[in-house]
């Protein structure tokens, strides 16, 4: 329950950021896909990285799928 209101807040105070995961999600993911994500904190550079998706992440995003 107090996971649900979290995510619940969340998606409250970031829809954007949801709804661009939804586009994301909606097809399937393939091993091979590269994510790249940059953070920017207030006052600093940004700095970013990426990652290729592998096999066990997959795996890894079916489990988190169940706990929905």
């Amino acid at each position: 329950m107090k996971l649900m209101n979290a995510k619940n807040t969340f998606t409250n105070n970031h829809p954007k950021f949801v709804k661009f995961l939804q586009v994301v999600f909606s097809s399937r993911v393939e091993e091979g896909t590269v994510f790249e994500i940059t953070v920017t904190k207030p006052g600093e550079e940004p700095i970013t990285t990426n990652f290729k998706v592998l096999q066990s992440d997959l795996e890894l995003m079916e489990s988190l799928k169940d706990l929905q």
